[in-house]
Order: C-alpha cells, then structure tokens, then sequence
C-alpha cells in the first residue's frame, strides 16, 4: 500500500523521482508501470494491475448517466502510461503537467492502492480545505466511523 507524502522537485523537462519505498511496491506489481491520470487538480498513479482492475470495475457499471460517460472520456481518455527510466526517474507528460500545474515544486502523497502527484501549493489548498471540512460535525462523524 502507499502511504506517506514526501516533498520533491520536477525538472525542466518533466521528470520526478519516485520515493524508494513507492519504486518498490511498482516492482512488487510486476514492473515499473504506471498508469497516470487526473483528478482533483492533482495526477492520480496507479500500478499497471491496480488500474487494470479499476478499468474493469468502470466497464461492469451499469450506470451509463451523462455524468459517467463525462467521466470516462476525461479520466480514461486523459490517461497516459509511463514508466521509471534507469535512474528511478518518471517523465510526466506536458498535458498532466499543465492540468495539475507542476511547475517546481511537488508533492507525493500515498493513497493506499494509488499515489498521488500534486503541486506543493495546490496540495496546501487541499490541507487547508481539509482543516475547514473538520468544523462540518457530519464530516467529523463519517471519519469517526473509521475508528480515528
């Protein structure tokens, strides 16, 4: 599972470094694979057989509302398949880059089956919106049921 965030930079050219301990759960999933899409300003990355799974969970839906056809052109169609080059380096491609607004500095946040790519302002927002949800007692009483 991925857990933890850590604080990176992304090059000029578009390419990060993975976390040692992310690199390893890619390999213990049968390569270097990466499946990487959008969502929430933020890239969402997936070993190659978690997002194998999530494509099938999308195909058996039997929701085919105006909302879920949205959703699949633009999360499926805006996916692209990358790979680890020999110094443990992830190119992200240009569109990604620009939806999430990777410029310098990064963010890597684990996510249990996925990770995910965020710039370091945008991922403060995400913190800072977080802190407000907390005042909602009804967003406090659905993370109580977690046991936390």
């Amino acid at each position: 599972m991925f857990r933890g965030s850590s604080y990176h930079t992304i090059d000029d050219k578009g390419r990060i470094v993975i976390p040692s301990r992310f690199r390893e759960l890619l390999r213990s999933e049968n390569g270097d694979g990466i499946m990487i899409s959008r969502m929430d300003r933020c890239l969402v990355a997936f070993p190659m057989s978690s997002w194998n799974r999530l494509e099938e969970r999308i195909l058996k839906l039997a929701e085919k509302s105006e909302v879920m056809r949205r959703f699949r052109r633009v999360f499926i169609g805006g996916a692209h398949e990358c790979a680890c080059d020999k110094q443990d380096r992830l190119l992200i491609p240009p569109a990604l880059r620009q939806y999430a607004g990777l410029n310098k500095e990064i963010v890597l946040v684990g996510v249990l089956d996925h990770f995910e790519i965020w710039s370091r302002e945008n991922y403060e927002n995400e913190e800072l919106m977080l802190a407000n949800d907390l005042k909602d007692p009804e967003a406090r009483n659905e993370i109580a049921k977690l046991g936390i």
